[in-house]
């Protein structure tokens, strides 16, 4: 693995905590009923978008799922705007309009995010299509869970990726989970990088969710990527600590094991993270999250409501 500069650690740190400390505080607000729409959260799988974020280029463009906070942060979406947006206020990041699960911030190349699965796959090729055609430097990441690979639009996606040569890493975040299904019990043979292997694009599969690893896969995928070599497949083993979706423990369906979800608690990124700086430099890391959190939800509370002469506007017919 390739040396760590101190200031990057801080950074990776710093991202870390800032979308597990939001998200403890979308779990706390939920039952005002403040938050407008459903919540998929991403406690537990922080490292997948934190790792390959801190592998991009400011002019890469990123496409993600409806377990989209953690990317939406990682990418350097506005925090204010994204509560905001959960709160269905007027200065969100979508005005308001599109709740938790279609978040955007163009200004940091982060495309909406989609609620139907496989959707990203798709739009990623599709844009990396346009960006090798502009003969633009920039190069697409695409974030898509395990589940997606179900679906018939993925193989379409990575064979046109292939045959092209498209500037496109895919990411798979295999939580190992689709809703309550585990992979067993839904592929035959459950291993995403065979699949796209299967249409010659190189693949790595990253264990325990190790975010420097995932850092470091993704800059050398990025590397060959803009070199012109085609697209990439990274698979990043990870898990969520909570339901599928609310704010919810979801121990009582008993769809997995208890040591299971243990393990990968103990096994915590956050906090192996943070446990390679020193107390000082966490500790201040810590009280300015829990500073641009607070300010966050503050700056959600005092926004308004979307008047409504927005129900025409952003709309398009054809």
């Amino acid at each position: 693995m390739m040396a760590i500069p101190e200031r990057s650690l801080s950074t990776i740190y710093r991202d870390l905590r800032r979308i597990r400390r939001v998200e403890e505080k979308i779990i706390e607000v939920y039952s005002s009923d403040k938050v407008k729409s459903p919540v998929h959260l991403s406690i537990g799988q922080e490292s997948v978008a934190v790792g390959v974020c801190a592998a991009l280029e400011p002019q890469d463009i990123a496409f993600g799922t409806y377990r989209g906070h953690a990317l939406y942060l990682a990418k350097g979406g506005d925090m204010r705007r994204m509560i905001a947006e959960l709160y269905g206020k007027v200065d969100g990041c979508a005005r308001g309009k599109a709740g938790s699960m279609h978040l955007v911030d163009m200004s940091v190349n982060m495309m909406g995010t989609s609620a139907i699965v496989a959707t990203s796959l798709p739009l990623a090729v599709g844009y990396a299509f346009a960006l090798k055609a502009r003969k633009e430097k920039a190069i697409v990441v695409c974030f898509f869970g395990e589940g997606a690979m179900d679906e018939g639009v993925a193989y379409e996606s990575l064979n046109f990726a292939a045959l092209r040569k498209l500037p496109v890493l895919f990411v798979c975040e295999n939580n190992q989970y689709a809703i309550y299904s585990h992979v067993r019990d839904r592929m035959p043979h459950g291993d995403p990088c065979a699949r796209a292997r299967s249409f010659n694009i190189p693949t790595e599969r990253i264990e325990r969710g190790d975010t420097l690893a995932i850092r470091d896969a993704s800059a050398k995928a990025a590397a060959a990527i803009r070199a012109g070599e085609g697209p990439q497949f990274i698979e990043c083993m990870t898990y969520r600590w909570r339901d599928h979706v609310g704010p919810d423990e979801d121990r009582k369906w008993k769809y997995r094991p208890d040591e299971e979800l243990d393990a990968w608690i103990r096994n915590d990124e956050v906090a192996r993270v943070g446990a390679m700086l020193d107390d000082a430099t966490r500790q201040r890391i810590d009280a300015e999250v829990e500073a641009e959190v607070t300010d966050a939800f503050a700056f959600a509370d005092a926004s308004a409501f979307p008047g409504g002469e927005e129900l025409d506007q952003y709309v398009f017919s054809a």
